[in-house]
């Protein structure tokens, strides 16, 4: 489903795996600021998959727009309109963006259900618990 004059998500070039998603409202962002901007697009996903909603590279890369929970996740069961929480993490600039701009990526994908089983403990592997830096190049807060 689509609100009526949008174009509907596509992909740029062929082998893009993220379709690009479109605002239907004209906005700005302040500077630090973050807004949840709908889509006009709502998805009827087949049990199975899912659509993951992702920051447009050249947005962050020019003008530090990212999405904030990304990547968005949207459900099979969800059938109500996609929205995108934007953020402005430029510290001066404002950006004002026009209805059918590009905002973001839909990368849809197949996605797989797990059983979760309590256990006492967990066996042994080569990694371990090591996470968050283990493997150099990055250190923890300390106390955190």
């Amino acid at each position: 489903m689509l609100d009526d004059g949008l174009e509907p998500p596509a992909y740029a070039h062929p082998g893009d795996a993220g379709a690009d998603l479109r605002t239907r409202i004209d906005f700005e962002l302040l500077p630090g600021q973050r807004a949840l901007i709908p889509t006009g697009v709502s998805l009827a996903l087949p049990a199975g998959y899912a659509a993951f909603v992702h920051p447009r590279s050249g947005l962050a890369a020019k003008h530090g727009v990212t999405v904030v929970n990304a990547p968005g996740t949207v459900d099979s069961g969800y059938r109500g309109e996609i929205a995108v929480t934007l953020l402005n993490t430029d510290s001066s600039e404002a950006l004002s963006f026009r209805r059918g701009d590009r905002i973001a990526q839909l990368v849809i994908q197949k996605v797989e259900h797990a059983t979760f089983v309590q256990v006492e403990e967990l066996p042994d592997s080569v990694r371990g618990s090591g996470g968050f830096g283990s493997t150099g190049g990055f250190a923890p807060v300390p106390g955190i």
